[in-house]
């Protein structure tokens, strides 16, 4: 009898339990993960010994209402969002606006190998990035799209800008390790210029949907790199901890 039960868990684990690992192990290492979130940001300072793209996006002329040029329009967030929800997110209106579609539901539904694949341009030939990016390049794109995206209107009020469920003083705490690079208020570091600076408070304050995915992935051609929660293991919490306490440093 025990013998007769051991056969049948055994059945069992063969058509519930392999399919289960094999979905398991259907990820992605942080590293790549993070990689791919710099890429989306600004790719050709994510990577080395590639140049800056001249002139505007191909599909840039399919919209009107965003009115940057050159290197923003090849940029996937200014297309897709910082929340990667495109005209339906936070990107729907105001001067970032293109009517363009999110990359959220897509990479839902579709594997790493279908995401490269419309990289290379094979849902629009003018999407196709296979020209300036390499193969491992593409793929590692692929893999932020498949397993690093967020729901980031879970984490962040859209109205108010505020953190959902943060704490300032956890957030102090873990941003110990950001202030070796950033300074403890904040403005060691300034992305903006000398009449209009821009320091950790500032984004945190103007655009924490934007503060989300660099805390995520880091910053592309930081040097030092930038500290990647992916790649420390920051779960959601902790960066929408650090994110409620970078609201409290200073903006200007």
């Amino acid at each position: 009898m025990r013998h007769g039960w051991l056969v049948g868990a055994c059945a069992w684990l063969l058509v519930v339990g392999f399919p289960l690992a094999s979905a398991v192990a259907q990820t992605a290492a942080p590293e790549s993960v993070a990689a791919g979130g710099r890429l989306y940001d600004k790719w050709w300072e994510a990577v080395a010994d590639v140049k800056a793209p001249a002139g505007n996006h191909p599909m840039w002329a399919l919209q009107t209402t965003n009115k940057r040029k050159g290197g923003d329009t090849w940029r996937c967030k200014e297309c897709h969002g910082w929340d990667y929800k495109g005209k339906d997110g936070a990107y729907g209106k105001g001067s970032h606006s293109t009517g363009f579609p999110g990359v959220w539901d897509v990479a839902q539904k579709k594997s790493v190998g279908e995401l490269v694949a419309i990289l290379k341009g094979s849902a629009n030939p003018k999407h196709d990035f296979s020209a300036v990016l390499k193969p491992a390049d593409l793929t590692v794109a692929a893999n932020f799209l498949k397993y690093g995206l967020v729901d980031a209107s879970k984490y962040v009020d859209y109205a108010t800008r505020k953190p959902i469920g943060g704490d300032a003083s956890r957030g102090k705490s873990l941003f110990d390790l950001c202030a070796a690079c950033h300074g403890p208020d904040g403005k060691k570091l300034n992305f903006g210029t000398d009449k209009k600076p821009e320091y950790v408070g500032t984004v945190a304050i103007e655009n924490p949907i934007e503060f989300l995915h660099k805390a995520r992935v880091g910053q592309p051609g930081s040097n030092p790199p930038m500290l990647s929660a992916l790649i420390v293991g920051w779960d959601m919490q902790k960066v929408v901890d650090v994110l409620t306490y970078a609201q409290t440093l200073p903006e200007k």
